[in-house]
C-alpha cells in the first residue's frame, strides 16, 4: 500500500497510484503548496432533520481514496507464535487527504467476503436416533483462495461515503487474506473488530502488508466508529461491543446470532436453523474457511476436528463450556455503545430471541431502540432511522432519536424478498414488549387428537392425552388434519375482534415418554391453518425442548444451564417450562388461536424412527400468551360486541 507522508501531500499533483499487492488508489485534485481551500469553503458533512445528507464534494466515487492494510490483533488463533493480522480495507473522501478532514467510520466485518463453500455439501445427516453417536460428516469442500484482492467489499460505500462517513471492511480471522483460524464465535471474533477499532483510534498498529513492518495510520479518523451488518455480519458488531472498546459509539445489528447454542440448539435439544437442516457449528466452519490454504490443515486440527468435535455434542444437545464461550449474553456487561437492534419475527434461521435476549440485558443501560418486522431473515430498519442513529452518535447531531419511541414494529407482513427493506411504515411503541401486554394463562381441554379447547379457567379433570411421533408428517400437515394421532391441538373460540399479542409465550407441560429420549415441539398457530408459506397468516410462534433436560427447565427465559439432561424413565411424568419465540402480531377476527403439541419437527429437529409415544397431562399443562390488555383484552376480542371508538 502507498501511504502519503505529510511532505508528499503538499506536492502539486493529480495522482492515481495502484500497486498490485497492497493496493491503494488515491486521486488528489491539482493544488499548489499553501493553496489549500480556506476553512469556510472546505467540504463537510451536512445534516437536515437530523440526518446526514449527500454532499456533492464527497459524491464522486472516482475521487474516493481506497486502501487496504493489515491490523495486528492481540491474539494468535492459529497458535503459530505470532499475533494474527486481519485484512482491512478503507474507503474515504479525497478531502481526508487534501483538506485535513476528519470523519467517523461505518465499519462492517464478515467471514463471507472471500467466498463460501457449497452449503448443501457440509450438512449433517439428520437420520439419527436420539442419544446415539451421530454419523460422521465426511465432506469438507475447499474454498478457492484469492491472494491478490485489494478491495474487500463495496457494501455500504455508495450510501455512506457521500454523506461524510468513511467505510471500513475487515475479513474475520482465518478468512480471505486475514491471518489466523476461523473460530466461529470464539474470542478472536470479539477481539478482531476491537483491534480494527483500536487502529482507527490510534491504539493498534496497521501495516501495509501481512508480514511487513511499514505502518499505516488512520489520522483521518475522528475517533468515532459505528458498526452494522446482517446475520453473521450482524453478530460481529455485538461481539465487538461486548469488549467495551473505546470509540465504538453505535451499532445496528440486523438479525444477529448472539449465541451459537441458541442457533443450533433449543432448551437442550439439537435443533437446526430454518432452511439449513443438518447444519452445525463444524459445518459453518467449513462454510467460511477461506483463508490461506497453507494454514487450513492446522486450523482444522485445532478447531473443526479438535475443539468443535469435542464440544458441540450432537448426541445430547446439552449446554456446556464450549457453547458458553460462544454466547454473547455472558459478555453483555461490556456493551457501552448505542444499540439499534433489528430482527424479523418470522426469521426461523436466526430466531428472534437472539436480538431479544441482548436487548433485555442492556435495556436502561445504553441508548436502545428495537426494530422488528414480520418478514424473515434480515431486513434493515428504515434508512431514516439508521441515518439518524449514526448521525446522532458518530457526528453528535442532537436529533433526539434516542429520546423517542423505544421500539418500532412493522405489524403487517409484506410479500417479497425477506432481506429487502419493507415499504410498510413501522408503528412506534413505548417499548417492546408492548407495556400494555400482560400474560393470560390458558389450559387445554380434552379432545386434542381432533380439536380440544383452550380455556382461561380451571376446568374439571381432563386427564391425559397421547400423541405418537412421526417425523415424516410436517407441522403444516398436522395443523391441517381434522384428526391425527401424531399431534395434540387445542383452540380458543373464534375471535370476533382482532387480538394483539406482544411479547413471549411460555408453556408449562407435564408429560411422559415411552422412550428414554424424545423431541418436543410446541406451536402457537392460527386456525383455520392456511396452505402456502408459513407466516403471519397461519403461524404465531413456536419453540422446542428436550424433555431430558426437565430438571433445568423450570422458569423459562434464556436457557444456559450447565446441568446435563438425564434419560427419561419410560412412563414417568416430568414437568418443564420454556419460552416460545418472541412475537408482536395482531391476530385478525375470524381466526382461532391454537396450541399444537408434537414431537419431532421435520424442518428443525433430528429424525428418529417413528413410534415414540408422548402422554400429556392436561391438568398440569398451561400456555401463557402475552395479550395487550391482558384478560380484559382477550375477553373483548372474543366478544361479539363492537369495539369502542
Amino acid at each position: 500500500m502507498l501511504r502519503f507522508t505529510q511532505s508528499l501531500s503538499r506536492t502539486v499533483r493529480t495522482l492515481t497510484s495502484i500497486i498490485a499487492f497492497g493496493v491503494v488508489t488515491v486521486q488528489l485534485s491539482a493544488q499548489t503548496p499553501n493553496s489549500a481551500p480556506s476553512q469556510a469553503t472546505k467540504a463537510k458533512a451536512v445534516f437536515v432533520d437530523g440526518q446526514a445528507q449527500v454532499v456533492p464534494e464527497f459524491a464522486d466515487s472516482k475521487e474516493w481514496i481506497r486502501e487496504h492494510l493489515w491490523v495486528e490483533t492481540e491474539f494468535d488463533s492459529d497458535h503459530n507464535g505470532k499475533k494474527d493480522r486481519v485484512h482491512v480495507d478503507v474507503t474515504r473522501q479525497r478531502q481526508t487527504e487534501t483538506d485535513g478532514l476528519h470523519v467517523p467510520v461505518i465499519y462492517q466485518s464478515s467471514p463471507y467476503f472471500a467466498g463460501t463453500a457449497n452449503g448443501g455439501a457440509i450438512l449433517h445427516d439428520v437420520h439419527q436416533e436420539l442419544g446415539d453417536v451421530p454419523p460422521p460428516r465426511t465432506t469438507h469442500p475447499s474454498i478457492r483462495f484469492e491472494p491478490n484482492r485489494t478491495i474487500i467489499s463495496n457494501s455500504l460505500v455508495s450510501t455512506w461515503v457521500p454523506r461524510g462517513f468513511a467505510v471500513v471492511h475487515s475479513e474475520a480471522p482465518g478468512t480471505g487474506m486475514s491471518q489466523g483460524s476461523p473460530t466461529v464465535g470464539g474470542a478472536p471474533e470479539r477481539l478482531a473488530p476491537k483491534a480494527v477499532i483500536d487502529w482507527l483510534c490510534g491504539r493498534a498498529k496497521g501495516y501495509t502488508t501481512a508480514d511487513g513492518n511499514v505502518q499505516v495510520f488512520a489520522k483521518w479518523c475522528s475517533g468515532k466508529v459505528g458498526m452494522t451488518g446482517t446475520s453473521y455480519e450482524g453478530t460481529l458488531p455485538v461481539a465487538a461491543a461486548t469488549t467495551g472498546v473505546k470509540g465504538l459509539e453505535a451499532i445496528i445489528p440486523i438479525a444477529p446470532n448472539t449465541s451459537y447454542y441458541h442457533y443450533y440448539r433449543s432448551n437442550g435439544l439439537v435443533r437446526h436453523p430454518g432452511g439449513w437442516l443438518g447444519e452445525d457449528i463444524d459445518s459453518l466452519y467449513d462454510f467460511i474457511n477461506s483463508g490461506d490454504p497453507a494454514g487450513r490443515e492446522n486450523s482444522n486440527k485445532l478447531y473443526r476436528d479438535g475443539e468443535f468435535a469435542k464440544g458441540q455434542d450432537r448426541r445430547t444437545g446439552d449446554y456446556n463450556a464450549f457453547w458458553a464461550e460462544r454466547d454473547l449474553l455472558r459478555y453483555v456487561g461490556g456493551i457501552k455503545c448505542a444499540v439499534l437492534m433489528a430482527h424479523g419475527f418470522n426469521d426461523w434461521n436466526v430466531v428472534p430471541e437472539h436480538s431479544f435476549r441482548i436487548s433485555n440485558a442492556i435495556k436502561g443501560k445504553v441508548p436502545l431502540i428495537q426494530y422488528y418486522h414480520q418478514n424473515g431473515h434480515g431486513g434493515d430498519p428504515p434508512f431514516e432511522l439508521m441515518n439518524k442513529w449514526f448521525s446522532r452518535f458518530l457526528y453528535d447531531v442532537h436529533n433526539d432519536v434516542e429520546n423517542g419511541p423505544k421500539a418500532y414494529i412493522v405489524r403487517e407482513r409484506e410479500p417479497g424478498a425477506p432481506r429487502t427493506r419493507t415499504s410498510i411504515a413501522p408503528t412506534p411503541y413505548a417499548d417492546f414488549p408492548n407495556p400494555e401486554a400482560a400474560p393470560v394463562i390458558l389450559k387445554p381441554s380434552a379432545g386434542g387428537n381432533k380439536l380440544g379447547a383452550l380455556v382461561n379457567a380451571t376446568s374439571s379433570k381432563q386427564g391425559t392425552e397421547e400423541l405418537v411421533d412421526d417425523v415424516s408428517i410436517d407441522a403444516p400437515a398436522l395443523a391441517l388434519a381434522e384428526d391425527s394421532p401424531n399431534r395434540l391441538i387445542y383452540a380458543l373460540p373464534e375471535l370476533k375482534q382482532p387480538l394483539h399479542l406482544s411479547g413471549v409465550s411460555q408453556i408449562t407441560i407435564r408429560l411422559a415418554s415411552s422412550a428414554p429420549a424424545a423431541n418436543l415441539s410446541v406451536y402457537l398457530v392460527q386456525l383455520p391453518w392456511t396452505t402456502g408459506p408459513i407466516g403471519t397468516q397461519n403461524l404465531i410462534t413456536r419453540g422446542w425442548a428436550d424433555p431430558q433436560n426437565y430438571k433445568s427447565l423450570k422458569k423459562g427465559g434464556d436457557y444456559h444451564s450447565m446441568e446435563k439432561g438425564v434419560p427419561l424413565k419410560p412412563g414417568e411424568f416430568v414437568t418443564m417450562t420454556f419460552d416460545l419465540q418472541p412475537k408482536d402480531q395482531i391476530i385478525p377476527a375470524g381466526k382461532r388461536i391454537a396450541l399444537m403439541i408434537l414431537s419431532s419437527d421435520k424442518d428443525f429437529t433430528l429424525w428418529p424412527k417413528a413410534g415414540t409415544k408422548l402422554t400429556v397431562d392436561l391438568d398440569a399443562t398451561t400456555i401463557r400468551i402475552p395479550v395487550v390488555g391482558g384478560i380484559a383484552g382477550l375477553t373483548k376480542a372474543l366478544s361479539s360486541a363492537p369495539a369502542s371508538k
